[in-house]
Parts: C-alpha cells; structure tokens; sequence
C-alpha cells in the first residue's frame, strides 16, 4: 500500500512548474497556444523542428508526446527535463516533435481512459480527440509532416504512457508507433487489459519501458501481461514490440531522459 502511494504522489509531480534558473531549450523549440475545444480549454504546445527545417523541402515524421513541461526546458521542469532537443540535434534526427502540456490539476483527468473508483479521472478520450481532430491537422497543415500512421508516434510515461498505449488502441489509423514509459495501467488495468484483448487489428510499433525500482511492484508485472496480450494478436516474428526493464531504474524524468534515444531508434 506504501509504495502505490508513493507512485501516486509521482504522478502528480510534473504539475508543478519550477522557476529556479534560466531557459535550456534549444532554438529549434518554440511555442504556440491552440483551443482545446473538447477539453473546453486553450493548451499551450511546444515545437521542436530538425536543425535542417528551415533550409530543405523534404517532409518529416512526427512525434506527438505528452507533460511538454518536462521535455525541453529545465525552466518549467519539476525535477528534470528529458533533454528531447538536444538529444535529438545530437542524432541530426529528421523529426518534428509536438508536445502538449499537460492540464496541471486536470493531469490525471485527462490522461485517464476510464474513471477510476477512487481516484477520478476517466476523460483521455476527449484529450486524444483534442490531439487528433484539432492539433494533428494544425500541424499537418502548417509544417511539412508524413501524415500516415507509419510516420506518427505518440509516446510518454507515467499516466502519460498509459495514454499513449489507450491511443494506438483507440486510433490505429492515427499513430503507428508508441513509446510507453513506466506506464500507469493499475489506475485503469481492468479495463485496459480487457480493451488490448477485444482489439482485433493491432499494428502498431510497441516500445515499453520501466524500471526494476519504481515504487510499484506491479509495474512489471502489468508490462508482462499487456506485453502477453500483444503477442496473442500478432507472431512474435514480426519484431514489432520491445520491452526494456532498468536495473535500479526509478520512476522519474532520469529514467525517461535515459531511455528517449534507444526508445526513438528503435521505434525510427
């Protein structure tokens, strides 16, 4: 009971922003605010484009990833960014990364498919039809992207990846690659579990990740069993799931900084 607690406590820690020391995102990060209708909100959204955006015609793949807070800039970072800039620029990566930031008290609200008996929450469907409906055809429409499921990846961690999982099982057609982080499936494992079962048609390309030392002893073992339920869909010999545990890995923005790179490679 402890330790789901102390997992609990994690969840909500990127809501708060910290204003300790001076921007580090890269100047291929800029930012814009976009209505949410379904959520009956506006969000704010960070864009990362390739160092080469500006001088070439060519189109790009596209990640969209989750709590953008966390993922360019120590500034807005509760205990850490993930880095995704300068890891990217690092690899001359040849993608566009759209992060949404997360609804800092609504988090667990919208980053949940079903509401939970004690916690709430249950409202992913309207924050993915936010992503789908309205942000994905902005960007589509602004910047030169691969529109095809095969170039769109979502990925996050936390509740975070518990979304990202649901969207490749809610839109198919949309994202064809994922990265799933630490994710929260006992907040919704019931119904997660039984909604991977009922799916017929699962193409997408799977990357799990978690550490041995994150607090809940049933992150792994709930990582084995959608990992199960996957395999029961499709031949293992089509190497399009890959599940990576870290020794000691806690969980916390180091573990996920960390496993970005690997997680982007191998999904790219």
């Amino acid at each position: 009971m402890i330790q789901k607690i102390v997992l609990f406590v994690l969840l909500f820690l990127s809501v708060f922003e910290v204003d300790a020391q001076e921007s580090t995102a890269s100047k291929q990060v800029t930012t814009f605010t976009i209505n949410a209708s379904p959520l009956d909100t506006s969000r704010k959204i960070w864009l990362y484009l390739p160092k080469d955006y500006a001088t070439s015609t060519k189109k790009y793949p596209v990640i969209y990833m989750h709590d953008a807070q966390n993922l360019f800039d120590a500034k807005t970072s509760y205990v850490g960014e993930w880095n995704v800039d300068e890891k990217l620029d690092s690899l001359n990566a040849q993608v566009i990364v759209v992060g949404i930031e997360h609804g800092n008290a609504k988090r667990l609200e919208e980053l949940t498919p079903y509401k939970n008996e004690k916690y709430g929450g249950g409202k992913a469907d309207s924050y993915l039809e936010f992503i789908v409906k309205t942000l994905k055809p902005e960007i589509d429409k602004k910047y030169r992207t691969k529109t095809n499921a095969k170039n769109t990846m979502i990925m996050g961690s936390s509740l975070g990846g518990l979304t990202s999982f649901y969207a490749i099982l809610k839109y198919p057609e949309v994202f064809g690659k994922v990265g799933v982080f630490s994710p929260a499936f006992w907040i919704n494992r019931k119904e997660i579990f039984e909604l991977t079962e009922n799916t017929k048609n699962l193409k997408a390309k799977i990357y799990f990740l978690c550490g041995d030392n994150e607090g809940d002893a049933d992150m792994i073992a709930d990582l084995n069993k959608i990992e199960y339920i996957v395999n029961t869909k499709r031949c293992d010999c089509m190497k399009l799931n890959k599940k990576v545990v870290i020794k000691g890995g806690q969980h916390n923005e180091k573990l996920w900084r960390d496993g970005f790179v690997k997680a982007y490679l191998w999904l790219n």
